[in-house]
């Protein structure tokens, strides 16, 4: 592309102008079907159309942007992420892999060149499940695997979802409408920062994601014996709190050494504690990540297990509720193939990396098969957080990778 110098400042300035969008004053915070929601709806969609292409909106509120092929019903390579944020967030998560192939589009467009397959550029709607605690809706409603319980969901106001979205002037009933047809998506090609430090540290501008990892999570109460800080002595304690901490760090133990498995205690609290007591009580949260399901639950099978020997030899009893489970997404080999040919035509070292954090690319492996190509984050890979950054530098570059990618697809 002869103007691709131009695309990463382009891409900067629209990130900037798409966190205007926000419920909060101040800060960025833009959740499912709000008026701010909607303004970046309105925002995506034209530029979309200045990219020459044809626009639509979706029964959960997808804005889908169609690049068409050399031939007008040509099946599509799809493209996009979420438009939606987490609570006082950054400007680069989600929004990144929608403004990022617009722009290229665009110059497309301006080039008047079209492709044997369509292109779809797709804002999901909702993925991060700020306001209804349901993750992924845009994406699983065009995946086909919306589910529609879902939509009794209520937020924080008491408003259901199936109401939020009547007074958006979307039609839930006609959600099942919105799934494509598995003949009609190509694959799945998602661009999106890193979220973490891996690219950053080792001074690489992007990466090639092998699979996004799965994840078990836990609620763990701890229950022991209260007692006086002074007058219970040490091998008598029955002390919550000092299990939990060692369950901790038997995690931390058990899930360092293994490239992809991590393990953390996110959450510990020892509710109505006090300086001069011990412990009766503490409750914390386990979450253990792999890039592959069986690294991930050899993990979860050992820990749970030493979990029971140190409650045990500690003489307290645990209460452990699993509260959340989702398999690990590879991504597909021959997109991964074709992503590299990409990095490596335009001279850069190829960095294969998982996903730790969760994307709209794992509900569109329902679909098809997917792929997905990280940016550097800065400020040490801090993401949901207003700290949250990259250059326009480092855009550009992913801009050539997938235009690259793009012009050279070819589905085996």
């Amino acid at each position: 592309m002869n103007q691709a110098t131009d695309l990463g400042m382009l891409i900067m300035q629209r990130a900037n102008a798409l966190a205007r969008c926000t419920e909060t004053p101040g800060m960025l915070t833009r959740t499912y079907l709000t008026s701010a929601h909607g303004d970046a709806a309105a925002l995506l969609a034209q530029w979309m159309r200045e990219a020459g292409m044809n626009v639509r909106r979706d029964a959960v509120g997808n804005v889908i942007g169609r690049y068409d092929g050399i031939a007008p019903d040509a099946p599509a390579l799809l493209t996009g992420s979420h438009f939606d944020t987490v609570r006082n967030a950054g400007k680069f998560d989600g929004n990144l892999g929608i403004l990022l192939p617009i722009a290229c589009v665009a110059e497309w467009h301006r080039q008047d060149r079209r492709f044997p397959f369509a292109i779809e550029v797709i804002g999901f709607a909702e993925e991060e499940g700020v306001r209804f605690k349901a993750t992924l809706l845009g994406s699983r409603a065009l995946a086909g695997t919306f589910d529609m319980s879902a939509l009794d969901r209520r937020d924080e106001q008491g408003l259901a979802m199936r109401e939020a979205m009547t007074a958006a002037g979307l039609d839930a009933a006609a959600l099942p409408q919105a799934a494509y047809r598995r003949d009609r998506a190509l694959a799945y090609m998602e661009v999106h920062i890193e979220q973490g430090p891996v690219l950053l540290d080792e001074d690489l501008a992007i990466g090639v994601v092998t699979a996004i990892s799965g994840a078990s999570r836990y609620l763990v109460t701890v229950t022991g014996l209260a007692g006086h800080a002074g007058t219970v002595p040490m091998g008598l304690r029955r002390d919550a709190a000092m299990a939990a901490a060692e369950i901790g760090l038997h995690i931390e133990r058990r899930c360092s050494g293994s490239p992809g498995l991590v393990g953390t205690v996110g959450q510990l609290d020892v509710p109505n504690g006090a300086a001069n007591v011990i412990p009766g009580k503490a409750i914390f949260t386990v979450d253990i990540r792999a890039e592959t399901d069986e690294v991930r639950l050899a993990a979860v099978h050992d820990v749970l297990e030493e979990m029971q020997r140190i409650a045990a030899r500690r003489r307290v009893t645990l209460d452990v509720s699993k509260t959340h489970e989702v398999h690990s997404v590879p991504c597909a080999p021959w997109l991964q193939n074709q992503l590299e040919r990409a990095i490596s035509g335009d001279g850069l070292p190829v960095r294969r990396l998982p996903s730790g954090a969760g994307h709209d690319a794992m509900a569109m492996a329902a679909l098809t098969d997917v792929a997905m190509l990280f940016v550097r984050c800065g400020n040490g890979g801090i993401s949901h957080h207003p700290d949250e950054s990259m250059t326009a530098d480092d855009a550009r570059t992913a801009a050539r990778i997938f235009s690259r990618f793009v012009e050279n697809f070819a589905k085996p």
